[in-house]
């Protein structure tokens, strides 16, 4: 009998990376922002790895350096978590961050997260995928190790080509993408359109090739053959017809094999002889092609449309009674949470309370799940973009602080760990007699927020700059939280040092989707 403790164990070498005192390595990523890490674990797990230390020689300390300026510390945060711990948390991480995500597994080889990745994307993520269908489709030809998004691309491109062709970055697209849609039999194009499409592709590859084809000389049709050469084996020549090929292919002609050309010729002088060149059969027309307003519409419901959209039908149904919605907060309004998005994007005007780009998703009620700091680790552990809101008991304040970071409740170590960000904020809303909200964002991107300790302290912004805690373990006793002005924070939000709340929540913002 095997006993498996993987739990134990992931938790033990997860630790290891808050441990500063035996690593040997420097991991500098996006904003000289910088990871230490441990060379065993790293050559252990990662092929990459192994290889990239390998030519790096060590400094006086023996301690060596990786620069990766171009992947953000968020990403690579949770890449070395996996590597260190076998685990990552998706939960509320947008599907941006996932598909990134997996271009930097596959970066550095790790194989198993990034065919994991790539499989959520399909299943869970297909409508995103479809809504940046160009950068998608693009972005995972540059190597061949994403074969289930490739299959998932041409399929959809096969049934709705003008995604691809029609689009206005057609000409940028690379080589291998445009090769892996010729070879498709059930390419859903006019074989004769397919032809004008890679010879517009063909010219935009050479930009110096003359504007008018009559001036044309014996060099520039081969520059244009050789770059086509891999394209232009997968033209079913032998299904176009003969009035197309004369208008479109025989301007041409110099590009192809002479035996190609003496065989079309042929083919509709006498279609019936042999043939020496490849006859490729006709592609396999599915159904017809939907409209372009229509294709927009299913993949990218939100564009603007050309043509004239009627309105649905009305429905009519009897009101449901006594069904009046829930308020998303206890604490804060409409009005508050406009003030506080317009903070999150830095805009000098307010959004209006009925039109604000984020949505406010509860994730923890302190007088529904309950006051201990444990409480809110726990449920907040890994959430990135939240907002804490504090009503403050015998006045009519409203407090709170926005983490653009994912809290931890791994990251507390012995003595705690700052965490570093330029974009959190601490604030005051304007509420009953207070007259003004007062926004206060870090000045000190170091010592932003504060994870420490979980029994006794909850949210912690700039080391107490706004803290939640007491030594009770719970957030509703007197003097259970403090604010001081130590200079993390461009400003003091409050004019005295200690406070009791009468409750808190913690929201996830979420952009909405348009």
């Amino acid at each position: 009998m095997t006993l498996k403790f993987f739990d134990k164990l992931s938790q033990n070498f997860t630790e290891l990376l808050t441990d500063k005192n035996d690593y040997n390595i420097i991991i500098e990523v996006k904003d000289k922002k910088q990871f230490t890490a441990h060379s065993n674990i790293l050559k252990c797990r990662s092929p990459y790895f192994h290889k990239e230390l390998d030519t790096i020689n060590p400094n006086e300390n023996n301690i060596k350096t990786i620069i990766k300026h171009d992947i953000s510390a968020q990403i690579f945060d949770i890449i070395l978590k996996y590597i260190y711990g076998g685990m990552v948390n998706l939960e509320n991480i947008e599907s941006r961050i996932i598909f990134d995500l997996m271009l930097a597994a596959n970066k550095f080889e790790l194989e198993e997260l990034s065919k994991k990745l790539e499989i959520i994307l399909i299943e869970d993520k297909a409508s995103w995928l479809k809504s940046h269908f160009f950068l998608v489709h693009c972005t995972i030809f540059i190597n061949d190790n994403f074969k289930y998004l490739e299959n998932f691309c041409n399929d959809i491109v096969v049934k709705y080509p003008s995604l691809i062709f029609d689009a206005e970055d057609f000409t940028s697209l690379q080589e291998a993408v445009l090769v892996s849609l010729l070879k498709r039999d059930d390419l859903q194009v006019k074989e004769v359109k397919i032809w004008e499409y890679i010879i517009k592709w063909g010219i935009a590859q050479n930009p110096t090739l003359p504007s008018n084809l009559d001036k044309w000389n014996e060099d520039n049709f081969l520059t244009l053959k050789t770059t086509l050469q891999h394209c232009l084996p997968y033209i079913r020549y032998f299904h176009i017809s003969g009035e197309d090929i004369w208008n479109n292919v025989e301007p041409y002609q110099k590009i192809l094999d002479k035996q190609l050309w003496k065989d079309l010729i042929q083919h509709f002088m006498s279609p019936n002889l042999p043939k020496k060149s490849v006859v490729l059969p006709a592609r396999t027309i599915l159904i017809p092609e939907l409209p372009n307003h229509l294709i927009q519409h299913f993949m990218s419901p939100n564009l603007p449309k050309k043509s004239v959209v009627l309105p649905a039908r009305t429905i009519l149904i009897p009101e449901l009674p006594n069904r009046s919605k829930e308020p998303f907060s206890t604490i804060i309004s409409d009005d508050h949470a406009a003030e506080i998005s317009s903070w999150i994007d830095r805009k000098n005007t307010t959004y209006p309370s009925t039109n604000y780009p984020y949505e406010f998703q509860l994730i923890l009620r302190g007088s529904k799940d309950g006051f201990a700091p444990r409480t809110f680790w726990d449920m907040c552990n890994g959430h990135a973009g939240t907002v804490v809101i504090i009503k403050v008991k015998g006045t009519d304040e409203i407090l709170g602080g926005y983490n653009p970071l994912a809290w931890d409740n791994n990251a507390s170590g012995v003595n705690g760990v700052y965490g570093e960000t330029n974009d959190s904020f601490i604030f005051s809303l304007k509420n009953g007699n207070v007259q003004n909200s007062i926004l206060s964002r870090v000045k000190m991107p170091d010592y932003a927020l504060w994870y420490n300790n979980h029994v006794n302290c909850g949210p912690n912004f700039g080391g107490g700059s706004l803290c939640m805690g007491n030594n009770h373990s719970n957030l509703t006793m007197d003097d259970a939280s403090w604010f001081n002005n130590n200079g993390h924070y461009e400003k003091p939000i409050r004019t005295c040092g200690n406070f009791s709340i009468i409750d808190y929540e913690v929201f996830k913002v979420n952009r909405k989707s348009n």
